[in-house]
């Protein structure tokens, strides 16, 4: 404007400050077009850690560019905030590295990266922002609260009794093809004469209790803080089932859970799901002796439902966090119901019930 009316009217002094405000856009231009070459390596360590427990960013950056310094503004992404990471200086060939520790205090997945770069020329006219690098994702698992008591298991035979077995027993389950390393003793002859073919029979334990842990996460039944609770309470029971060397499934309302079990606990959110479709679907399956149910405030009126799994499930274990009320722990159709306030509670009186 200032080039037009100078030109178009005759007045110099105008003109000239046209000619001086272009070469300033156009200097700055050209000063924010330069692209610094820089290599980011990013490393978490752990990539894989419990709520609250302390993990590491070490970011590593080179400037591969080999004819100038780069001084630059650089921000690192660290969840939902920005990580200052100063670029001063840095010289052609050179790299420098910076630490930072990443927020654990709520569950889920912190993804960190990429790395922002920001060019900006002298006079501020242009700014030029570019990112680097790939990203890493820190997982934060719930909490562990080590718990000492394990369910033993009301044992369903295949044979159609329920009983509990001190000694352990082998139970025919099924047949199968033979293949080569099977045990001889255990080819079954009269159906491989049947069938023409060698067949094997498979035999299962029925005295080892399986764990089935059943997390409700609907919305109406939780606050945010009784869902973490949960989660937490889940990932003790897992653990201490699998330390004992016993089978164990994790299950949510919402869906059949599939994944390494603390993964899908750390990827677990509240949702909408359909508490009668879930438990009709376990009343079908049978996955285990031992029902361990944990929910919130707003799954207490449904423990009523919960309990009719006693007849697929001899052991229902229900826990609800966040809203005590003084409830019997023996107190719905002989289900088992713990009350506690958070993770810590749960594990205490997990390990005080007597008579599993």
């Amino acid at each position: 404007m200032l080039l037009a009316t100078g030109f178009h009217y005759g007045y110099p002094d105008l003109a000239l400050l046209g000619a001086a405000a272009g070469l300033a856009v156009t200097g700055a231009l050209a000063f924010a077009a330069w692209r610094p070459r820089l290599g980011v390596e990013r490393v978490a360590e752990p990539e894989r850690v419990a709520r609250g427990d302390p993990a590491t960013i070490t970011l590593t950056i080179r400037n591969s560019s080999r004819m100038r310094a780069a001084t630059l503004l650089a921000v690192d992404r660290c969840g939902p905030a920005t990580v200052p990471v100063p670029l001063l200086r840095l010289r052609p060939g050179r790299d420098t590295s910076t630490s930072y520790p990443v927020p654990t205090h709520r569950r889920g997945l912190v993804p960190v990266g990429p790395l922002g770069v920001t060019r900006r020329d002298p006079l501020g006219l242009v700014r030029v922002r570019r990112a680097y690098g790939g990203t890493v994702t820190v997982r934060v698992h719930p909490r562990i609260h080590p718990l000492r008591a394990v369910p033993a298991g009301l044992t369903r035979s295949l044979d159609g009794q329920v009983d509990k077995v001190p000694h352990g027993s082998i139970t025919f389950d099924s047949l199968r093809e033979y293949v080569p390393g099977d045990e001889l003793r255990r080819i079954h002859w009269r159906s491989s004469a049947k069938v023409g073919e060698l067949m094997v029979r498979e035999q299962v334990d029925t005295a080892e209790p399986t764990v089935l842990v059943l997390l409700d996460d609907r919305v109406g039944a939780h606050t945010p803080d009784s869902f973490e609770y949960a989660c937490e309470a889940a990932a003790s029971v897992v653990t201490a089932t699998v330390r004992e060397g016993l089978p164990v499934s994790l299950h949510l309302v919402s869906s059949a859970s599939s994944g390494p079990f603390f993964d899908v606990l750390t990827e677990a959110g509240l949702g909408d799901g359909d508490l009668g479709a879930g438990l009709r679907r376990l009343r079908a399956q049978r996955l285990g002796d031992t029902l361990v149910f944990l929910t919130g405030p707003g799954g207490r009126a449904d423990l009523g439902a919960v309990s009719g799994l006693r007849g697929a499930y001899p052991v229902v274990v229900a826990a609800i966090f966040g809203d005590r009320d003084a409830a019997p722990e023996l107190g719905v159709a002989g289900m088992i119901v713990i009350e506690a306030a958070d993770g810590a509670e749960f594990a205490t009186a997990w390990d005080g019930v007597r008579g599993w």
